[in-house]
């Protein structure tokens, strides 16, 4: 399958590994330490910036090169685009379906995208290509051993971070390394994926602010100090993995990389690393030369990258007509996910959501009871709700029945909801218009910690000068005001529906806390 594995979110076992940044176990980083202390004596190498050693680190460069070369350029371009599809042939590549075309970038100071399309008509079930394990990046590739790339995914370095350290060493060696046509392209995509811009993770801070008002500014800064936990845990690979490293005369990682160019590495990996089902750990996530980004991704789309016997291959879901952009599922994401992992929201994505927290009082003298009856439901004392676009009625209605447990104040009560089956709670209208009315607050500050209105995205968007950043941002946040607004107007569907309006709200000291 493709896209980027949330890895903070198990549920979602789809493509790239993306939010989970987690660290090593305790002796592994002790070993690590003690490791790097005991090395540091050698020669210092550090590789500053080097546009030549690093992913992506190059491409302004080469981009600045073809806008003052022209026509030269073009030519230039055209030899090496021609020279990544030889490359793949002559190490296995089997005939395909499929043929290399590229697109004008959105910034004209940047090479176009290549992208993948059909070269020839195509139906559903057609493989479109099938690549070798030999033209296949995986952990048991790179490590050279399954039980050290088990051992360290097992651990909780992530595959991210190991791919990226090892074509980032690839890189140095230049057109010595066997992965040099790959890791050009890889640099010419610039961690884009087709359909928009760089991942906010490369945002500056200004850019970020585009994103004012919505929780995915939190996770991006949340993901960066993540990719950071495993830039310090770099050297634990090294020193692992020793065997693989003798080949490259350089220094640890840490020395030889600075962080911002290992970020840089990190995100053009997170926006093409394939998740692969029912293999083995070592080799579920898989670069692929013809997968993402020269793929795009959609998420009403059913084609997805799957493993067959010595190869990776793609069976297409839909008809192709020669010449069309050929697309795959990028598994179930929610646009915030889409934006951080490859740089694009998706209109139509039923897959879009928002989170609820609610959380039981802790100050609640019965909050023991409230989270045992919680618990026997099914639910935790701190709770998250997902509410999916499209289904912002069945949402509140699940909402409800936990927001009305934290409102039970008397005791007697209490013991009817415990000793009750289900999550039943005695129901009052002053009760009932209390929960109400917090919910419409709660959905209402959220929907003002936006500086923008809706009717004002739609003007920025209409504008075809915008910012591609701000678009793919102001994209995003109106999706999510969207959602917000039919949680408040289904909340207040429900308030008009109850029969005495004149109740006033019961006061709630020890209310379910909502973020």
């Amino acid at each position: 399958m493709l896209p980027a594995v949330d890895l903070a979110s198990v549920r979602d076992k789809f493509i790239v590994p993306l939010a989970v940044y987690s660290r090593v176990s305790t002796s592994l980083c002790n070993f690590s330490k003690s490791s790097v202390h005991f090395r540091s004596v050698r020669q210092r190498n550090v590789c500053y910036a080097s546009s030549s050693e690093t992913l992506v680190a190059n491409s302004r460069k080469d981009d600045e090169k073809q806008s003052s070369s022209g026509v030269v350029a073009s030519k230039k371009e055209k030899e090496e685009f021609e020279d990544l599809k030889s490359w793949m042939h002559k190490n296995g590549l089997p005939p395909c379906k499929v043929i290399l075309h590229e697109r004008p970038s959105h910034n004209a100071k940047h090479m176009p995208i290549h992208y993948i399309a059909a070269s020839e008509d195509l139906q559903a079930g057609d493989v479109a290509f099938s690549v070798p394990n030999s033209l296949v990046v995986t952990l048991e590739r790179v490590l050279g051993n399954e039980t050290i790339a088990e051992l360290l995914t097992t651990n909780k370095l992530s595959e991210l971070a190991c791919l990226a350290l090892y074509l980032m060493y690839e890189k140095k060696q230049g057109k010595k390394s066997f992965w040099y046509p790959y890791i050009r392209e890889l640099d010419r995509q610039r961690g884009r994926g087709q359909l928009a811009v760089e991942s906010p993770l490369l945002w500056s801070e200004d850019e970020l602010a585009y994103l004012t008002g919505s929780p995915t500014k939190a996770e991006v800064l949340e993901r960066a100090d993540g990719i950071k936990r495993e830039y310090d845990e770099l050297d634990t690979v090294w020193f692992m993995a020793g065997s693989l490293f003798q080949q490259y005369p350089y220094d640890i990682p840490t020395e030889a990389f600075p962080f911002e160019i290992f970020k840089q590495a990190f995100v053009a990996i997170q926006s093409c690393v394939v998740h692969l089902q029912k293999v083995s750990l070592a080799r579920r996530f898989a670069l692929v030369p013809l997968g993402p980004p020269l793929l795009a991704y959609r998420s009403n789309c059913k084609a997805m990258l799957s493993a067959v016997d010595g190869a990776v291959e793609l069976v297409v879901d839909r008809p192709y007509k020669a010449g069309e952009p050929m697309v795959v599922w990028c598994g179930p994401q929610p646009n915030s996910k889409l934006l951080i992992n490859y740089g694009f929201v998706d209109e139509d994505n039923r897959y879009d959501r928002i989170v609820v927290e609610a959380a039981l009082n802790t100050e609640d003298p019965q909050y023991q009871d409230k989270r045992m009856v919680a618990q026997r439901n099914g639910r935790l004392s701190v709770q998250v709700f997902q509410i999916y676009v499209g289904k912002e009625r069945e949402a509140i209605s699940d909402v409800l029945p936990y927001l009305r447990l934290g409102y039970v104040s008397d005791p007697s009560e209490m013991q009817t909801v415990i000793c009750s089956q289900g999550p039943i709670c005695p129901v009052s209208p002053c009760m009932e218009q209390a929960v109400l009315d917090q919910l419409v607050d709660y959905f209402t500050r959220r929907l003002d910690g936006y500086p923008t209105s809706l009717s004002e995205d739609e003007l920025m968007l209409a504008d075809h000068n915008l910012n591609p950043k701000k678009r793919v941002a102001t994209q995003l946040v109106r999706l999510e005001k969207k959602i917000l607004n039919a949680c408040v107007q289904a909340t207040i569907d429900l308030i008009n529906q109850l029969p005495d309006h004149t109740v006033s709200p019961c006061p709630a000291p020890y209310a379910p806390i909502l973020k």
